[in-house]
């Protein structure tokens, strides 16, 4: 760049003359204009690529988030639904829950006439229960007893739990203690309403059950007399 240094225009006029001087500086001028021009046309299409580029993704997100949006009110909609739903299938539980124990509550009055021999002193055996644990031939049992006495005294005794089947195609009755850790004191009761008894035990190998004979013994005491209630139900797994 140093020869543009050089270069004035009293040099470049002694050299080429007047006319050949403008002539060259008037050439000069417009090849800077061409250029500039040039250069300011190559930016000015680039801003406008950059700014259609940018309208299209804005659209594209505008489109997006629309989606979006009809997607959370669907969603928002449908929990409404599921809510309703679950309201009121909760009220239907309940008033079937209600009806339920009002229905067990006449059975057990038409019991207590019809079948004196399902109940003594108000004692009933109200519901058992038999699940599968998760090691083989292991069970958890859950056993459920109800006073229906008005006038209510504690119930004091135990229970006893005896499993009726086959063992290796053989008629085979098997006690709880036999197959289970449970002390007596474990299955014992003492209530006024109502008490769970619950536990587990394991069948032998080849031990097919078919049904459960369970006995409330009531123990002689000042307010009752010694006393044993046996219900038998069939083996049915929850």
């Amino acid at each position: 760049m140093n020869w543009l240094a050089k270069i004035n225009l009293k040099t470049l006029t002694e050299r080429l003359g007047l006319l050949k001087s403008a002539l060259f500086l008037l050439a000069l001028i417009m090849l800077c204009l061409f250029v500039g021009y040039r250069t300011g046309n190559y930016y000015h299409n680039f801003q406008v690529n950059t700014l259609i580029q940018q309208k299209s993704r804005l659209d594209s997100l505008s489109i997006e988030q629309a989606r979006q949006i009809d997607k959370i009110n669907t969603l928002e909609i449908e929990l409404a639904v599921e809510k309703l739903a679950n309201k009121h299938a909760q009220a239907t539980l309940k008033n079937m829950e209600e009806q339920h124990y009002q229905v067990k509550k006449q059975l057990a009055f038409y019991e207590k006439v019809m079948a004196p021999e399902k109940e003594i002193n108000g004692l009933i055996i109200d519901n058992v229960k038999i699940s599968a644990r998760l090691s083989s031939n292991n069970y958890n049992f859950q056993v459920t007893l109800v006073q229906q006495l008005l006038k209510k005294r504690y119930a004091k005794g135990y229970i006893e739990l005896d499993i009726i089947g086959s063992l290796h195609n053989k008629p085979s009755q098997i006690k709880l203690e036999e197959i289970s850790t449970l002390i007596k004191k474990d299955l014992s009761f003492v209530f006024k309403y109502f008490q769970v008894i619950e536990g587990s035990f394991t069948l032998p190998e080849g031990f097919i059950p078919e049904k459960i004979q369970i006995s409330a013994v009531l123990t002689k005491n000042r307010w009752q007399k010694h006393q044993i209630l046996t219900k038998s139900i069939p083996w049915i797994l929850e």
